[in-house]
């Protein structure tokens, strides 16, 4: 006969709390005391929010983002740091999952040193988005989410690459990525161009990640700004993307000030003494004499 039939003695539940501590219907109970409960009803419904892009021009690779890192409707961090050097002449942006961005880009870190030291110099940007590429293929179907734009300069000038977890790598001038890109690639795709200025690129990047932060409820923060130069990577700023946003609507339309341009009188001119409104009257040709 069995014990529980003679002494009416129960097992322990061992996958509920501890029998020592009062049951959940006493006292409040955090809804994260069990990790694996917690991560199987809300893990997969949290949803990650950014707004990275990187462009590539005449004077290197202009690399922003926004700082605002969310979980779902939570805010984690508003000040963190989405743009994460690798060594002097590369840096690439990070969405996705936090952590595997950090994680992964050690580990590149790592294996270009490594080869830096086996072949007298770093590997190209093309190289570096190919080993990144390849290692982040052999984890594909396991939920590993990284989406990074890799910026550098090499020995072929400015580079750009896009690098996807599934082992997806393409090369391109113009990329932004995360849940503010279709508000981004809306300002780029307006205002960009090969031939900018450093000052141009700055305030179009700024631009971009502003209006986005605006649009996009999971991007928000500040707004951090880094240049490739041939020289390597330099910090430009960081600005409240807020103010900025607001600083950017008292700015006038393109458009505004070609119109304001065209209504505006031409200038006054003198003919003979006389005050004429308007374009100069066609020159006065004199009859040249004929040559015998």
């Amino acid at each position: 006969m069995a014990l529980q039939d003679v002494c009416k003695w129960q097992a322990p539940d061992t996958q509920g709390p501890s029998p020592h501590l009062p049951r959940a219907g006493g006292w409040a109970v955090p809804p994260g005391w069990d990790p694996a409960t917690f991560v199987r009803s809300h893990g997969p419904g949290l949803a990650h929010g950014t707004t990275t892009l990187a462009f590539r021009f005449r004077h290197g690779v202009i690399a922003a983002a926004d700082t605002r890192s969310s979980c779902g409707n939570y805010v984690q961090c508003p000040a963190s740091r989405k743009i994460i050097p690798v060594h002097q002449h590369l840096l690439g942006t990070t969405s996705g999952t936090s952590a595997d961005c950090a994680t992964w880009y050690r580990v590149l870190r790592r294996e270009l040193r490594l080869r830096a030291l086996r072949e007298g110099q770093p590997p190209s940007v093309a190289g570096a988005a190919r080993l990144l590429a390849a290692m982040l293929s052999c984890y594909r179907g396991l939920d590993l989410c990284v989406a990074t734009a890799l910026c550098g300069w090499d020995r072929s000038g400015p580079a750009l690459f896009y690098v996807y977890s599934d082992g997806t790598r393409l090369p391109g001038n113009v990329f932004s990525v995360g849940s503010g890109s279709p508000y981004a690639y809306g300002v780029l795709d307006r205002g960009y161009r090969y031939d900018m200025s450093p000052q141009e690129a700055y305030a179009l990047a700024r631009c971009a990640v502003a209006h986005a932060t605006h649009r996009d409820a999971y991007s928000g923060g500040s707004v951090d700004l880094f240049h490739v130069r041939e020289s390597g990577w330099e910090y430009v700023s960081r600005n409240d993307a807020c103010v900025l946003y607001s600083q950017l609507q008292k700015l006038p339309e393109p458009e505004e000030e070609e119109e304001a341009r065209r209504d505006q009188p031409e200038p006054a001119t003198l003919h003979g003494g006389s005050r004429v409104i308007g374009p100069d009257p066609p020159p006065q040709t004199s009859r040249s004499p004929a040559w015998s």
